[in-house]
C-alpha cells in the first residue's frame, strides 16, 4: 500500500482509448458554454489508465486506513485467518449489505447486533421461522429483504452445507444476493478481486469522471461498473470496495460534498471542472454528477383499518354482561404474498377508492371485509359487537405511497363455548389469520405502521384490557 501511496501523480487525468469496447455517455445535460470545457471528455470513453488507478488506489486506501468509521460488521483484512472466521465475516457482511440497502448506517446498528446476538451463524438463521426473523426485523422497513435473508440462509444449508460461496458469480445464485451484494461478500469476506456498484459508489465514479448521466438506466450502470472493476485489484479488495462505499458516505455526499477534505481531489474531473468554471457565468457544481432522476409524486392510498377485539364472555343477559379481560385478543390478517409488505400481519384493512372518505364509506368497506372473511355483520342489531369507535386517523408514509388510514375500534362478545371463535390461527375465506391477546402483540413482527395503530388504539382504550368488566351493552355509534 506505501509503494501505491506514493506513486506519482500524472499532472493531468488520463483516459485509455476504448478498453473492453465500453460504450460513449450521451450529451451532458449542461449549458452549451460549458461544452468547450468538457468536450475532450466527450470524446473519449471513460476509463482509468492503469496509472490513474494505482494512484486512486493508493491515495483511496491510505485515507481509509486512518479515517474509516468502526463498524461492528467491518473486520481488517487478513487472508490468513481460518475457514470458519472467514465465514462468520461472509455471513456478517451478508446481513449487514442487506440491512444497508435503503437504511442509514446509525440505524442499522443496533439492528444488527440484535440479529447476530440471536443468529450467530447462517445455520442458526435457517432454523428460524419467517415471524421470528419479522420479530427482529421489524421497524427497519422493505421487509422483502428480511424475507430473502431466510430463504438464502435455508438455500445455503441445503446446497452449500451450510457454507456461503466465495465467487461473485455462485452467491448471485443464492436468494435474494444481487450483483452488489455478492461482490461484497466477495471481496470483503472472500479476498475476491471484484467490484462493488452501490449509491455511494455510483456518487464517487460520476464525480472522478464527471459523468452527469442517470446513473438508472442499464448502459449507464454498465460503464460504472466497469471504472469499478478497474480500480479493485488483489492486494486489498474488500477495503478498497469498503473505502469507495466509506468516501461516498462521509466525504462526497449528494448535496453538501466535501471536495477540501477529499483524498481524490486531485484526479476527480467533477473538482476539476468545478475549479475552473467557478467565475464563469455558469459554473459546473460537483453535485451536477450524476443527474438526478425525476422522482415521480407519492401516490396517496386510503385504507379503513378495523381494530377487533374479542372478548370471551363468561355469563351475560341482554342487560350487562361481564369481560375477561385475560381472554380479549385482537384480530391479525396476514398480508398477500407478493406486493407490498408481501406476508406481514396487520389490522383487518380495507382499501378506499375516494379521497378523504367519510366515516360511512369507511365502516361500510370494513364491514365488507369482515363479513368475508368472519361472516360478522357489524351493524345496530348485530349480537356479537358490544362497542364501536373511531379511534382517530394516521398517515404512513412510504417511499412510493402516502398511505391515509382511518381507524375503528371494534368489540365483539363470544362464548367460550363457540368453537368458530376459539382459534390461534387458521383461513378464513381465504385469508389467514389469528387472534392474538391484547397485550401481545410486542411479541409479533409488526411493521411501523400497524405499531402506530396499535398505540393509537392502546391509548384510545386505556387500561381496560387489565381488569374485569361489568357493565351494559353499548350502543354503536
Amino acid at each position: 500500500m506505501a509503494e501505491l501511496a506514493s506513486t506519482a501523480r500524472p499532472a493531468e487525468p488520463q483516459v485509455l482509448p476504448t478498453p473492453k469496447c465500453i460504450p460513449r455517455l450521451g450529451v451532458r445535460k449542461l449549458p452549451s458554454k460549458r461544452q468547450a470545457i468538457i468536450a475532450d471528455i466527450e470524446d473519449s470513453a471513460p476509463c482509468f489508465s492503469k496509472e490513474q488507478a494505482a494512484v486512486i488506489r493508493g491515495d483511496l486506501l491510505t485515507w481509509y486506513t486512518a479515517h474509516h468509521r468502526k463498524l461492528p460488521w467491518r473486520f481488517t483484512q487478513d487472508s490468513s485467518i481460518s475457514q470458519d472466521l472467514r465465514q462468520r465475516r461472509a455471513y456478517a457482511t451478508w446481513v449487514s449489505e442487506v440491512m444497508l440497502q435503503q437504511t442509514r448506517v446509525a440505524t442499522v446498528i443496533d439492528y444488527f447486533n440484535r440479529w447476530m446476538n440471536k443468529w450467530p451463524t447462517v445455520r442458526d438463521l435457517a432454523s428460524a421461522t419467517q415471524e421470528e426473523v419479522n420479530s427482529v426485523w421489524a421497524g427497519l422497513g422493505y421487509y422483502r429483504r428480511a424475507r430473502f435473508l431466510l430463504e438464502g440462509a435455508k438455500q445455503i444449508v441445503e446446497v452449500h452445507e451450510g457454507l456461503l460461496p466465495s465467487s461473485s458469480k455462485q452467491l448471485q445464485k443464492i436468494r435474494g444476493i444481487g450483483r452488489y451484494t455478492a461482490g461484497a461478500i466477495a471481496s470483503i469476506a472472500f479476498d475476491q478481486p471484484v467490484p462493488v456498484v452501490d449509491g455511494n459508489v455510483v456518487r464517487v465514479l460520476c464525480r472522478l469522471k464527471a459523468i452527469s448521466n442517470v446513473p438508472r438506466t442499464s448502459s449507464t450502470m454498465e460503464i460504472l461498473w466497469t471504472l469499478a472493476e478497474q480500480l479493485v485489484d488483489d492486494k486489498r479488495p474488500g477495503d478498497l470496495n469498503q473505502a469507495l462505499m466509506e468516501l461516498g458516505a462521509t466525504i462526497c455526499s449528494p448535496t453538501s460534498p466535501q471536495c477540501l477534505h477529499c483524498p481524490l481531489k486531485e484526479t476527480c474531473v467533477g473538482y476539476k471542472l468545478s475549479q475552473e468554471t467557478q467565475n464563469t457565468r455558469n459554473p459546473v457544481q460537483v453535485t451536477d454528477y450524476p443527474m438526478k432522476a425525476v422522482k415521480p409524486a407519492p401516490r396517496q392510498e386510503y385504507v379503513a383499518v378495523c381494530v377487533l377485539e374479542k372478548s370471551v364472555i363468561s355469563g351475560y343477559d341482554t342487560d350487562s354482561f361481564e369481560l375477561d379481560a385475560t381472554d380479549s385478543c385482537l384480530l391479525l390478517v396476514r398480508r398477500p404474498k407478493t406486493g407490498l409488505l408481501a406476508g406481514l400481519w396487520e389490522f383487518p384493512s380495507a382499501s378506499l377508492e375516494s379521497d378523504n372518505p367519510s366515516l360511512k364509506a369507511c365502516r361500510a368497506a370494513i364491514d365488507k371485509y369482515l363479513e368475508s372473511i368472519l361472516g360478522i355483520r357489524a351493524n345496530s342489531e348485530s349480537e356479537l359487537v358490544i362497542e364501536r369507535k373511531l379511534v382517530g386517523a394516521y398517515k404512513h408514509v412510504f417511499s412510493h405511497i402516502h398511505m391515509h388510514m382511518k381507524i375503528e375500534w371494534m368489540r365483539i362478545h363470544v362464548d367460550k363455548k363457540d368453537p368458530h371463535w376459539d382459534t390461534n390461527a387458521k383461513t378464513l375465506n381465504g385469508t389467514e389469520a389469528k387472534w392474538v391477546p391484547i397485550n401481545g402483540l410486542h411479541d409479533v413482527g409488526l411493521t411501523s405502521g400497524v405499531k402506530k395503530v396499535y398505540e393509537m388504539f392502546l391509548e384510545f382504550r386505556g387500561r381496560k384490557t387489565i381488569t374485569k368488566l361489568r357493565g351494559k351493552r353499548k350502543r354503536i355509534d
